[in-house]
């Protein structure tokens, strides 16, 4: 990369992860998101300028690029950040990058799914007179690929060559119809494509379909010409890469075209650059798994297809205060052994494992859900990839708290996988009552001798005949220097911010490298 291109987040700041994910810093007391959500409720200028919205000079903002007088540009409006920097979980410094600049391009490369005009719209000075210099125009994503330069379009970040070449998109579709039906085909010209690369959204007669590619997702996207019923069905061909949506008639007529074209319809665009998409769950049912964490059920629309692969995350959204707040969940199984589902879109529930914060912003509104609630929940994000697992033999997975959700999913793929001869789970917890499905992975500890399971505890009862402590460097050595040479090993990691920069510490220490070492972010 470039010198003058600057990274985001700053090498040695303290929201850089060493391998993936994504970090929080320590705030200061009464610096939550609900002491600023109070702040930005009290009625105080939050921008200096009495209510007054102004246009904005290039040469005016960068004026503005003190932690004292902080002004920002994303996507063409500016923000007077400077009441906000001691609030940003991510610390000051981060924020400082794009001070008196344009920080689109920094805030999507890390915030793409926060809504910023809601949580700063007190914050809003006024709109830029001319397109800024964006603070990096090239930089480099946690993957080390370099993405290509962005502009700003009609207030949207675009790349340039499929805005201009949609001729050249790689993937087509057609429709077919019989008296009762409608068929529509997507050829993505890819054999790998499966259920886990394809979301779609039926409501209110509008076809939302989303299918994922590594770094571009295609859609289709269009208001049917007529009226449809609600369910959908979808079926992938790996073998050719074709995908059928099919959707029955509510009339018996002849259809002379599929409909009108929306915003995002037959487009190719980066994955980077597209904000979130939100249907509308319902809480079918609700148990507790510890005496402060529930297993929540949530059923999907009945005109939507979606699945979450394994190691991805999805994002809960609800409106506190007039306030947007996202949260990241990882689904999770509704038990630690499942049989295997067949390759078609016919899950229709998401299970989430939710620990209750009783000062929480979000995760009390959560736990007051009644069944027949709604809570509108998102598409998958996240940056583990199956083909990880290619060749690996060996999985230790370190675990704190909640940070066991994201290893249901992989204990219970690599158990069915006869190639898999080991996997270890070092499962750290305040208390014994903390330690999340005990039974369950004790059972299947007695069940299948190719898993084990070592709990580890911080604040133990006199009475603990296991281990005690927090992750540090001997039980690591233990653990993770005792596996047999020909075993090709993945070491996969997640848990709070200083959890998971010691447990990376200790496995680079050990020998092992930035490939065999994955941490869960979300």
């Amino acid at each position: 990369m470039s010198k003058s291109a600057p990274q985001f987040p700053a090498p040695r700041s303290q929201q850089r992860v060493s391998v993936g994910g994504r970090k929080k810093v320590q705030l200061k007391p009464g610096r939550s998101l609900m002491d600023w959500i109070r702040l930005t409720k009290s009625g105080q200028d939050m921008t200096g300028l009495c209510g007054r919205l102004i246009v904005v000079t290039e040469e005016e903002l960068a004026k503005h690029n003190k932690k004292t007088d902080c002004w920002m540009c994303i996507r063409g409006m500016v923000y007077n950040m400077t009441p906000y920097l001691e609030y940003h979980p991510g610390g000051e410094e981060e924020l400082m990058r794009g001070a008196g600049a344009d920080g689109t391009v920094l805030f999507d490369q890390i915030h793409s799914w926060v809504n910023y005009e809601s949580m700063l719209k007190e914050c809003l000075v006024g709109r830029m007179a001319s397109k800024p210099k964006a603070v990096a125009e090239v930089f480099e994503n946690q993957s080390g690929l370099k993405a290509p330069k962005q502009k700003l379009l009609n207030g949207t970040n675009v790349p340039d060559r499929f805005e201009k070449q949609s001729k050249n998109i790689p993937l087509r579709y057609e429709w077919f119809q019989t008296e009762d039906a409608i068929t529509v085909v997507i050829y993505t010209k890819q054999k790998d494509t499966n259920s886990d690369s394809i979301i779609v959204d039926l409501e209110g007669g509008v076809l939302r379909t989303e299918v994922r590619q590594p770094e571009y997702s295609y859609f289709l996207h269009l208001e049917l010409s007529h009226e449809v019923q609600e369910a959908i069905s979808v079926h992938c061909t790996s073998r050719v890469g074709k995908i059928e949506l099919n959707l029955k008639k509510c009339n018996n007529i002849v259809w002379s075209d599929l409909g009108h074209p929306r915003e995002l319809h037959n487009s190719y665009k980066r994955r980077t650059d597209q904000g979130l998409f939100y249907r509308k769950c319902t809480l079918l049912s609700k148990m507790d798994v510890s005496h402060d964490t529930r297993l929540l059920c949530f059923h999907l629309p009945v005109g939507c297809c979606l699945t979450i692969p394994i190691g991805q995350h999805i994002y809960l959204k609800s409106n506190i205060q007039d306030t947007e707040v996202v949260r990241p969940y990882t689904p999770v199984l509704p038990t630690l052994y499942v049989e295997p589902k067949d390759d078609s879109c016919t899950w229709t529930c998401i299970y989430l494992m939710v620990k209750i914060y009783p000062d929480g912003l979000l995760t009390p509104l959560i736990d007051k859900l009644q069944i027949g609630d709604c809570i509108s929940v998102s598409g998958p994000e996240g940056n583990f990839k199956l083909s990880q697992l290619e060749g690996i033999t060996e999985l230790i997975l370190l675990a704190a708290g909640t940070g066991f959700t994201p290893m249901i999913k992989l204990i219970n793929l690599a158990l069915k996988i006869p190639s898999f001869r080991k996997v270890q789970l070092m499962f750290f917890n305040k208390t014994e009552k903390d330690i999340l499905w005990r039974d369950q992975l004790d059972q299947l500890a007695l069940k299948d001798k190719r898993f084990k399971v070592e709990y580890i505890l911080s604040e133990p009862h006199s009475e603990w005949m296991g281990k005690r402590g927090k992750i540090e460097m001997s039980l690591c050595s233990e653990y993770l220097t005792e596996h047999a040479e020909e075993l090709k090993t993945l070491v996969c990691i997640c848990g709070p911010t200083s959890f998971t920069e010691q447990a990376v510490s200790f496995c680079k220490q050990l020998g092992f490298n930035n490939e065999e070492i994955h941490v869960f972010n979300g």
